[in-house]
């Protein structure tokens, strides 16, 4: 599958993507474990991460719930995994940590030569509040808008891409970029949608799984691959 002649649209995933929620992640992890003296250290952050990750396809494999809820679960879940005696009361610390991630050095200057040359949209796994607040650090004129909230789904199932072919009446001219494999470059080579993978992570594909339309590290490459 190979990147349309002519693109009208580019959707992009949010976090991972434009945000650095990592980063925003791990610091509010260690910012509220600190309150109750047990210190979590930078080297605890690959594993903090990856439970984060893990932890987060079995919530959001359940039944539907707000982003907001699920990250309390995640929260309560990895706490007890590294042994931090975390009151479940005290869980909402991660979602409210959300306005307080914070996009990539190059996402604005990216988003700009999309804004000025396609039409833009966004596919988040996440509730319209909490992506209300992340609009803040990523603020440009995006023509469509699909959350978790509004299709009660998390991604990799197809509802997100399904929904947003619906309002535009056309999967034609269309391109997705996202730093998940599982999240996103899956569903949209099920869904024969193009797909532009900024593989953040240096992660190498396993046996058995398909390449994406294109594999970029920056966004910048992105930009470049659809001419702007």
């Amino acid at each position: 599958m190979a990147l349309p002649s002519k693109v009208s649209w580019v959707t992009f995933d949010v976090y991972g993507t434009l945000i650095d929620w990592e980063a925003g992640i791990f610091a509010a992890f260690k910012k509220e474990a600190k309150r109750d003296g047990f210190a979590i250290e930078d080297r605890d952050r690959d594993q903090i991460i990856t439970l984060f990750h893990e932890y987060s396809k079995d919530v959001e494999g359940g039944s539907y719930e707000l982003y907001a809820e699920v990250l309390r679960q995640v929260a309560v879940k990895i706490a007890k995994e590294i042994g931090w005696p975390l009151e479940p009361s005290r869980a909402g610390f991660l979602p409210d940590s959300v306005p307080r991630w914070m996009p990539f050095r190059e996402t604005a200057p990216q988003l700009k030569k999309f804004f000025a040359n396609y039409q833009t949209g966004l596919i988040a796994n996440a509730d319209d509040k909490l992506l209300g607040l992340t609009r803040r650090h990523i603020p440009g004129n995006y023509d469509l808008v699909v959350t978790a909230q509004q299709v009660r789904s998390y991604k990799p199932e197809p509802a997100h891409f399904n929904e947003f072919a619906r309002r535009v009446g056309s999967k034609k001219g269309w391109v997705h970029i996202g730093s998940s494999y599982y999240h996103d470059v899956e569903p949209c080579l099920k869904l024969k949608v193009p797909v532009i993978w900024v593989n953040r992570r240096k992660e190498e594909l396993e046996s058995g799984q398909k390449k994406p339309t294109a594999e970029v590290r920056p966004m910048l490459e992105a930009a470049k691959l659809l001419g702007v």
